[in-house]
């Protein structure tokens, strides 16, 4: 991401435009996501005043008092930490946020500050890493890979680890066809919440069903073939178990059977709720309707974004 800077050279501020992440889509559990037009904009700088605090923030848009806070923000944490472990020095930071990622709504916030803060250590600490390297270190503090694939490469995401815990990930593009509306509750979901909902074991009738599904889920998006949606997006493995803590789901499944709506699914853990529809959908129609089935849901409209590492340079 930078070159080598000589003595007193100082290292050039940096700007990433992360985008919100949907995993899962239904079946595709801890393997797939799509990054989403709602972005977390950083503007970071070496805070090179005398006496200048670790961190600075100035904050702005969707959850500005959240995001504003230094004291545990998960980017410098991470950036920090990322350093100790190279042997480098973590430089004061001065960053600007501009946010549009719904917090705690499954649309990937831990994702986009985790891989921010890595990649402004790559940047600042000049570790040379690869865009996959940093994708490598953000999963591995998440605990899955689904959601920062997708917030750094963009577009539909299909994600794995190795034998070694390495990420092997890639895009499927970044355009879609489709029409996305994403419904989010007025409370929020903390996802260690989410995952203890799940249970320990599964029937290999079930697993079969989610591994038969996520095929012509990859397929449905890799050919942007709408119609296998209704049962691709089908899911026996996390939803199920999901429901109670996520009622928008129960009230929003039921759109997949009219004709303008291809699927349903939570948005990773939920409590958001992805519907997918018809290119020639209506939309306020289809908006009053989600509204009415979901209540005190707010509404996105959104697309399909590019990955985060899209206008970086890398080693």
């Amino acid at each position: 991401m930078s070159e080598g800077k000589g003595a007193g050279e100082e290292i050039r501020p940096v700007r990433l435009v992360l985008p919100a992440t949907s995993a899962n889509l239904g079946p595709g559990f801890d393997a797939v996501g799509l990054a989403l037009a709602l972005t977390l904009t950083i503007d970071a700088e070496v805070n090179a005043a005398e006496g200048a605090p670790q961190l600075a923030i100035e904050a702005s848009g969707r959850n500005a008092d959240r995001i504003s806070r230094t004291h545990n923000n998960m980017i410098f944490e991470t950036y920090r930490d990322v350093l100790e472990h190279a042997g480098r020095r973590a430089q004061p930071l001065k960053m600007r946020l501009a946010n549009e990622i719904p917090l705690g709504m499954g649309c990937g916030s831990s994702a986009a500050a985790l891989l921010a803060g890595v990649m402004l250590a790559n940047h600042f600490g000049e570790l040379g890493w690869t865009l996959h390297a940093c994708i490598d270190e953000a999963s591995q503090r998440e605990g899955h890979p689904d959601n920062v694939a997708a917030c750094a490469l963009g577009g539909f995401t299909v994600s794995a680890v190795d034998e070694g815990g390495a990420v092997v990930a890639a895009s499927c593009g970044v355009k879609l066809p489709w029409k996305l509306f994403l419904a989010l509750p007025s409370t929020s979901l903390a996802t260690e919440r989410a995952r203890a909902l799940l249970p320990s074991a599964y029937s290999r009738g079930d697993a079969v069903a989610n591994i038969q599904r996520v095929a012509l889920l990859v397929s449905a998006f890799a050919q942007g073939r709408g119609d296998l949606l209704r049962v691709a997006m089908q899911d026996r493995l996390h939803q199920p178990y999901r429901m109670e803590a996520c009622p928008l789901l129960p009230r929003l499944l039921p759109l997949a059977g009219e004709a303008c709506v291809y699927g349903v699914a939570l948005s990773g853990a939920g409590p958001g709720v992805l519907v997918i529809a018809t290119p020639d959908a209506d939309s306020a129609r289809l908006a009053a309707r989600i509204r009415a089935a979901g209540s005190d849901s707010n509404l996105e409209v959104v697309e399909t974004a590019a990955g985060c590492g899209a206008n970086m340079a890398f080693a």
